[in-house]
């Protein structure tokens, strides 16, 4: 097994950044050459917080360094793109904040230039490293719960405004990297509504619904103008339901026995409603963002795909920009563009 140090820059020390660095300055592995920022302000407090590692205000810097094998990409999400390109060119393997991209055709070319230099692509989607979700997905992978029915999830704060994208790109790639993860298909089409609020043309509530083979249903509620602070999934299946609760401190998964069924579909009988017990399994906690990081070190020693690879970051843009355009027609129908 290779066990040699991965050589990282990040680039960006803002609102995420800082957590980024304290990972991979603290994880076994890796050494975080290089933090980029254009704020020299940034780049100060950085530097006192951690110690050797150089500062540079250009990321010109960081690529020119044949030392350097990978850059994780924490910049904001309009720079996602041309930062991302840059570094591929420049031979190094990327991680990137999502979104991947703000266009379906961007993320597409970034997902062939990896492919075709032989890079690693990444993409932050935090929830698909939670242990909550890998519990899920192994349940429902399992079969105990049943066929899928539908699942749906609230995100939703008061605060952290962006004046560079709406609530739909800043909160709900999250959501909708668990619903594809889960699912393990594209839906064929979405239905998005919002309204502006306090600035006009950033949408503050979102409520998108994604449309899958099979008749599933994912349907996702986001807002940053929202009293409660939620962050939760509710999964139906056939036989069990599970709800998933982020903001729980040790209960995050409860699975209920509960269902609704036919004695006999062919005599007509009305349906019956089982409940049974609910339970709450224990999940060993480890910080997401910590996986997160430790799995892309891991990608580029092994040259191995990441679970939340170009790909699995495309189909998020994807479903994205189908919502934006249904956004944009007051709801209608919008099937995903073909990429």
């Amino acid at each position: 097994m290779d066990n040699r140090d991965v050589v990282i820059g990040i680039i960006g020390y803002g609102y995420w950044g800082p957590n980024l660095c304290r990972n991979f300055f603290e994880l076994d592995g890796v050494r975080l050459k290089y933090i980029c920022d254009s704020s020299q302000e940034k780049l100060d407090e950085a530097g006192r917080r951690f110690p050797r590692v150089e500062l540079a205000t250009e990321i010109q810097t960081v690529l020119d360094d044949d030392e350097v094998e990978a850059v994780v990409m924490a910049s904001s999400a309009v720079t996602h793109y041309p930062l991302a390109k840059r570094a591929l060119l420049a031979g190094k393997h990327v991680m990137v904040e999502k979104p991947l991209s703000l266009e379906v055709e961007q993320g597409r070319e970034l997902v062939d230039l990896a492919e075709k230099n032989g890079r690693i692509l990444m993409v932050g989607h935090l929830l698909i490293y939670h242990p909550a979700v890998d519990y899920l997905k192994k349940y429902l992978d399992s079969g105990e719960a049943g066929e899928f029915c539908y699942i749906y999830s609230q995100r939703l704060n008061l605060g952290r405004l962006r004046r560079d994208e709406n609530c739909l790109w800043s909160l709900a790639p999250h959501d909708i990297s668990v619903m594809l993860y889960l699912f393990e298909i594209e839906p064929e089409s979405v239905v998005a509504r919002g309204a502006s609020y306090l600035q006009d043309g950033l949408e503050d509530v979102v409520f998108c619904t994604l449309y899958f083979p099979g008749k599933k249903i994912g349907n996702l509620h986001v807002s940053w103008l929202d009293p409660h602070k939620t962050r939760k999934f509710t999964i139906v299946g056939k036989e069990k339901m599970l709800v998933f609760d982020d903001m729980s401190t040790d209960e995050k998964v409860r699975v209920f026995d509960k269902r609704a069924y036919y004695l006999d579909l062919e005599l007509g009988n009305e349906p019956q409603i089982h409940y049974g017990d609910q339970t709450v399994p224990f999940i060993r906690w480890e910080e997401p963002l910590r996986k997160e990081c430790a799995h892309f070190r891991d990608c580029v020693r092994e040259e191995k795909k990441p679970l939340s690879d170009g790909e699995q970051g495309l189909r998020v843009v994807k479903v994205l920009s189908a919502a934006t355009k249904s956004l944009e027609l007051n709801g209608q129908p919008v099937a995903l563009e073909k990429a």
